[in-house]
This record gives C-alpha cells, sequence and structure tokens, in this order.
C-alpha cells in the first residue's frame, strides 16, 4: 500500500454507502424504459402532425448530425518553405476546393502550434545561449 492510498485497493472507503442503481437517475431511467415504446409512438406522431420541435428531438437523438471526413491530399511544399508560405498553400488548396474546409482550418491550426512550438525552442535556445555566454564573463 503507498504512502498516499487511504485503502488498499478494492476496498471500499465508505462500505455502508449508497447501494448501486439507487441513484434518482437510474430509477428516471427505468420509469422512462418502462413507457418509452409509447412516448416514441407520440413523438413520431406529433413530428408527423407538424410539430417541429418533437422532430428535432427524434431526429437529434436517432439520426445525429453527420461528422465531416476528412480525405487525403498532397500539399506541393518544398524544404525551404517557411510557414507562411505552407499556410499560403494551404487557403489556396481550400479556397480551390482540393481542401474541404473543416480539415484546411485543422490544418491551419497545426501549422499554428508548430510556429509556436518554433518560437519557445528558438526563445529557449536564446536564454541558453546567454546565460552560458554571461557564466563566461
Amino acid at each position: 500500500m503507498s504512502k498516499n492510498t487511504k485503502f488498499p485497493p478494492g476496498v471500499s472507503g465508505n462500505p455502508k454507502g449508497r447501494k448501486p442503481g439507487n441513484a434518482t437517475a437510474q430509477k428516471l431511467r427505468e420509469s422512462i424504459a418502462q413507457d418509452l415504446p409509447d412516448i416514441l409512438s407520440t413523438l413520431t406522431r406529433l413530428a408527423k402532425s407538424g410539430d417541429v420541435q418533437a422532430a428535432k428531438l427524434l431526429m437529434d437523438r436517432c439520426l445525429p448530425a453527420l461528422k465531416p471526413q476528412a480525405s487525403a491530399f498532397t500539399l506541393d511544399t518544398i524544404p525551404s518553405d517557411t510557414l507562411a508560405t505552407t499556410g499560403q498553400l494551404l487557403i489556396d488548396s481550400i479556397m480551390r476546393g482540393d481542401v474541404n474546409p473543416d480539415t484546411g482550418a485543422m490544418l491551419i491550426g497545426a501549422l499554428s502550434n508548430q510556429a509556436r512550438i518554433i518560437e519557445v525552442t528558438e526563445l529557449s535556445e536564446r536564454i541558453t545561449a546567454l546565460e552560458v555566454g554571461g557564466s563566461n564573463g
């Protein structure tokens, strides 16, 4: 047993605590489950008769929104390209329709994160060089 653990693994800190399944949410689920066929039937009938809220509820729960799918593509860059140049090439690809906007936004975010990593690395190297240079004088 480690110093930070009050109870050994597998032993409850509150053995007389609440029994599983007694939670209010669990009771509510069980209550609704009994009436679920009638609830769904009523919602379907309301949706068919033009109740937009009922239709939205059914659609949101039964047919969730489609998530965008990323597709593979090639971005023609050369090793000497800067992050700014790569970003512009990416934006041009989005504008031409070669890259979908969701994927493009994700990649531009990745370029931005890469720029921050480079900036922090360069600053760290400069500080280290200053410290080494300062200790020699």
